[in-house]
């Protein structure tokens, strides 16, 4: 028996529309189950609610408000610290999404932050573009067994006292290897703080009131599965500039992993786009501009902030998008049949006379013929278009494919 699945990936950078274009599958596929395959509390995947409300997703699957329950992978780095205030927010725009998680999804503890912060603010403005929430440093810290935590961890008799050492061995040693000698007079109050750890257990007791240990290979049991991957193809960990990177795969890689093991056999691969670039954070961007000609950015969400600055902006480069996408489909698919679409967004932002380049040469584009146009030069079906924030918005030319997610 064929299972199939749907996985939204973002073709460079991050930004590019992955929230909603999980929305909009989600509410084409009832009882679905969104599935976070990698990053964690760092991810902003906007979605605009029925209501016209905007939330911003960091844990949460994106397709909460079109009724999708979520699932956090193996590969998925939870943050008890932030959850909480997420699904309050959710809550009270009437989304009450059922959450499960594998139990070896890893946890964030307030120790990776304060390191993370510590060594951005020490590189001053040679900063690597982190979000300063812990996700690397937490990546880090599991590389060593005895200061792992995973999400089964947290049900330990001994968590207390695993804490104490993460706190009073890993993070000396840690911040020695860094080059950090002294903390921030701030960060080193919350490092000597025993209320630091007591309010770090609260949050995951109540993070456990809320979800349900379920193991990745069981997956398909919750209903139709749509992955939803964070940040871009660019910041893939094994293809990004580094160090400007995310410490993650942020493609197929991992969603070919957790679709092997719970048993999928075809996966639908939207790549999204903006029809321009964007790259919030340090690193190289090709052919950054001040400001667009021919396209009036909105980006309500990726407002400038110390840890990453403001978004920075250049044309669409299609050299780029063709080759991140094309290494991302070479890679090893486990077995797994896979198909390969695209998604344009930010239509409703361009002007005529807007333009995109493939490598030195500028192509001026007709905004109502351009979603097609950018597909069909990266050698891709067009299989999705956004010509605004919402889900009605979305010219979703993958409706058949979705609609029999439900039948299989």
């Amino acid at each position: 028996m064929s299972i199939q699945a749907q996985a939204v990936i973002g073709a460079l950078y991050g930004d590019e529309g992955k929230g909603l274009m999980v929305d909009r599958l989600a509410a084409a596929t009832p009882g679905g189950v969104v599935v976070r395959s990698n990053g964690g509390a760092q991810a902003g995947h906007t979605v605009v609610d029925p209501a016209g409300r905007r939330h911003v997703f960091h844990h949460i699957g994106s397709g909460s408000f079109a009724g999708a329950s979520t699932h956090f992978s193996r590969f998925f780095v939870a943050h008890p610290m932030l959850f909480l205030d997420e699904l309050s927010a959710l809550n009270e725009r009437g989304a009450k999404p059922q959450i499960s998680s594998d139990p070896r999804a890893l946890i964030t503890t307030p120790f990776d932050i304060l390191i993370n912060q510590a060594v951005e603010l020490a590189r001053g403005a040679a900063r690597h573009g982190s979000c300063g929430l812990g996700f690397g440093e937490t990546i880090e810290r599991n590389l060593q067994p005895q200061f792992a935590l995973s999400t089964k961890d947290l049900f330990r008799p001994d968590l207390h006292a695993r804490l104490v050492s993460i706190r009073d061995s890993w993070v000396p040693g840690r911040l020695a290897a860094l080059g950090i000698a002294a903390l921030p007079e701030e960060l080193a109050a919350v490092l000597a703080d025993e209320i630091t750890i007591a309010g770090f257990e609260a949050d995951c007791a109540a993070y456990l009131d809320h979800v349900t240990l379920w193991p990745d290979r069981r997956l398909c049991e919750r209903g139709a599965v749509i992955f939803e991957a964070a940040q871009g193809l660019c910041l893939d960990q094994n293809r990004g500039a580094f160090p400007h990177v995310t410490r993650s795969n942020t493609g197929l890689a991992n969603i070919r992993a957790i679709a092997a093991e719970a048993g999928v056999t075809e996966l639908d691969a939207l790549y999204a786009t903006r029809c321009y670039t964007t790259r919030h954070g340090a690193g190289p961007l090709k052919g950054e501009v001040p400001t667009l000609l021919g396209v009036n950015v909105v980006d309500p969400t990726n407002a400038p902030n110390e840890w990453q600055g403001s978004l920075r902006l250049a044309p669409l480069d299609l050299f780029t998008l063709r080759e991140a996408i094309a290494d991302d489909l070479t890679s090893d698919r486990s077995g797994i049949a896979v198909k390969a679409g695209l998604a344009v967004t930010c239509l409703d932002q361009t002007e005529d006379g807007f333009a995109v380049t493939d490598q030195e040469e500028v192509i001026r584009l007709d905004p109502a013929k351009a979603a097609p146009d950018i597909a069909g030069l990266v050698g891709l079906p067009l299989w999705a278009e956004s010509w605004g924030p919402r889900r009605r918005d979305v010219k979703l030319y993958l409706e058949a494919a979705v609609a029999s997610l439900t039948t299989q």
